[in-house]
């Protein structure tokens, strides 16, 4: 059976205009249409914030649990469920702060979970305090002098929960949302697909240099597994390893042709140049990296749960309750 977007949607958002989160949502609600799960079969689960309202705007089952336990609820039902494709949804505030020890957690653990980052850097609806993901020296309502502390950056901390997947993309980029999103669906474990995206009240202009088409085409680099690593307006830029990092060359210069570019390699079991290409874009000459970052094939924990359950159960001489009592000594009143 087909979908489309519409059979994904349900009530009015109440976001302020020009919020991140309505782009995001208009594109997810896309992106499910074209991978074709049926709404029955999908569970939305968040925290507290401004983008934990998304649950309430899928025809999807969905819950709105508590500040930075969405990780926790979402695991649960993955275990119960695990027909289920469960979507975990969080701010960077929600996500890496006090829901910080369950991103990490479930990542270790793998569960087969997609959990959307959507990161604006900034707590929102609690008004503009400076979030783990903040840089510093910012500016908040809670540090008028600017942050003394270093931020979290999302994917230095997946990979050091020993993570299996991470992709990135633009809320304004309906199709790289699409394309994260059916990798990290397709990906069997814990998927994390981090999301840039501004607040229009409290942090407009966050992601300036990746929110629009052409600031994407100067500043960003789309990644794909099995193709070079070339970017620029004209594809004229490229990555090369340079000991044990990386480096811009310009193709046709000094006789490097598009053959001396590296080669992405989203499945390589060694982080190394995954973590690098990941962590660019920070004022550093590189671009930011877009799409599918990082996919290794690992065992999943529910799997392994519903295995060791079956192990267990065939060494037992009991199967259920009946069973379970008929194993000691028994006598019938009459």
């Amino acid at each position: 059976m087909s979908y489309t977007a519409n059979d994904y949607k349900k009530g009015q958002p109440r976001w302020c205009p020009g919020c991140g989160d309505h782009f995001f949502l208009a594109a997810f609600h896309k992106a499910l249409a074209e991978i074709g799960i049926a709404p029955k079969d999908i569970a939305v689960i968040s925290g507290i914030g401004c983008s934990s309202r998304l649950p309430h705007y899928m025809a999807t089952y969905g819950m709105n649990t508590i500040h930075g336990r969405a990780a926790a609820i979402a695991t649960g039902a993955k275990v119960a469920n695990p027909n289920l494709t469960i979507f975990q949804v969080s701010g960077d505030g929600d996500g890496l702060a006090i829901g910080g020890n369950h991103f990490i957690h479930a990542n270790r653990r793998n569960i087969n979970l997609n959990m959307i980052l959507l990161n604006n850097r900034i707590y929102g609806l609690t008004k503009g305090q400076y979030s783990p993901t903040s840089p510093r020296g910012f500016v908040s309502k809670s540090s008028p002098y600017g942050t003394v502390e270093d931020p979290f950056r999302p994917a230095e901390l997946c990979f050091g929960a020993r993570g299996h997947f991470f992709g990135r993309a633009v809320a304004t980029d309906a199709k790289g949302i699409s394309e994260v999103m059916k990798a990290a669906v397709a990906h069997q474990g814990a998927s994390v697909c981090e999301i840039l995206q501004n607040c229009v009240i409290f942090n407009d202009h966050c992601h300036d240099a990746v929110y629009k088409p052409e600031g994407r085409k100067e500043n960003a680099i789309y990644v794909e597994h099995g193709k070079p690593l070339i970017f620029g307006p004209n594809r004229e830029f490229g990555l090369m390893q340079e000991g044990f990092g990386l480096k811009v060359v310009k193709i046709g210069e000094n006789g490097i042709t598009e053959d001396d570019i590296l080669v992405h390699d989203a499945h390589c079991e060694d982080d190394t140049l995954q973590l690098k290409l990941a962590l660019m874009g920070n004022n550093d000459g590189f671009p930011i990296a877009l799409g599918v970052i990082r996919d290794v094939e690992a065992p999943t924990y529910e799997q392994a749960v519903a295995a060791q359950i079956e192990e267990v159960k065939g060494m037992k001489k009991y199967h259920n309750f009946t069973e379970l009592l008929e194993t000691n000594d028994i006598w019938e009143v009459k």
